[in-house]
């Protein structure tokens, strides 16, 4: 099906896109010195000790990929990571209208989806923009845990309708891949819930940096396992 070979290349760019971009301006951090004396030199803010954030929480995304030069890098990642994310989640929604016998309808998660695509991009904007304005420091927060809650609705509602249409579309996935991403949006949906107490109550910045940096993979881990959902060759 067109709409199967456009979904298979999109998931896979959408995770290589921001995977590469968080992990380049987590490297260009820790190698600052690298830069010394060139036209990159990297900024105060943006340099960093040797750290594995994934397992030490010792630097955040955002100090990680808001100054010069890694907004160089992350902002355009991010903008684009938000359009591909848009097209992903129409082709999802003309997809299961197709299994579903409807059509134009609007599905819950293509909604949500598209959501999270401009959540992403609007955040990504006015991430680094230095201002004193209270509003533009809210806005951020807002657009981060938009697309993050955004994100993870419409994982779980397609997830919910590919187990649904299981019967339908058993001549074009891949039943394991649909096993481990119910498990991987699961965990996401219950890690999220159980988080927000300990983010909101507590003032241990290595757990919020931590966990910012596993969730955000966990969340496009979602789309490199949708790479191999489908099936190359339909079945007849």
């Amino acid at each position: 099906m067109k709409e199967i070979t456009q979904i298979r290349p999109l998931s896979l760019w959408i995770f290589l896109v921001p995977f590469f971009a968080i992990n380049t301006c987590l490297l260009i951090s820790v190698n600052f010195t690298l830069f010394e004396g060139t036209f990159f030199n990297v900024d105060q803010i943006g340099r960093s000790r040797f750290t594995i954030p994934y397992i030490d929480g010792s630097l955040s995304i955002s100090r990680a990929s808001r100054t010069f030069p890694q907004y160089l890098i992350f902002k355009p990642a991010m903008i684009i990571t938000g359009t591909l994310l848009y097209f992903y989640w129409h082709k999802c929604n003309v997809l299961i209208n197709y299994f579903r016998d409807t059509r134009f309808k609007k599905n819950a998660f293509m909604i949500f989806g598209i959501m999270s695509a401009f959540f992403l991009m609007a955040h990504s904007v006015l991430l680094g923009l230095e201002s004193d304005i209270k509003i533009f420091k809210f806005l951020k927060r807002v657009f981060l845990i938009g697309f993050i809650i955004s994100e993870i609705i419409a994982q779980c509602l397609l997830v919910a309708i590919f187990y649904r249409l299981k019967i339908k579309i058993k001549n074009y996935y891949n039943s394991s891949i649909l096993k481990l991403k119910i498990l991987l949006v699961s965990l996401s949906a219950c890690v999220g819930v159980i988080s927000i107490p300990i983010l909101i109550f507590t003032n241990n910045v290595h757990f919020k940096h931590g966990l910012e940096w596993n969730f955000f993979i966990a969340i496009i881990l979602f789309y490199l396992l949708n790479n191999f959902f489908w099936n190359s060759r339909n079945k007849p």
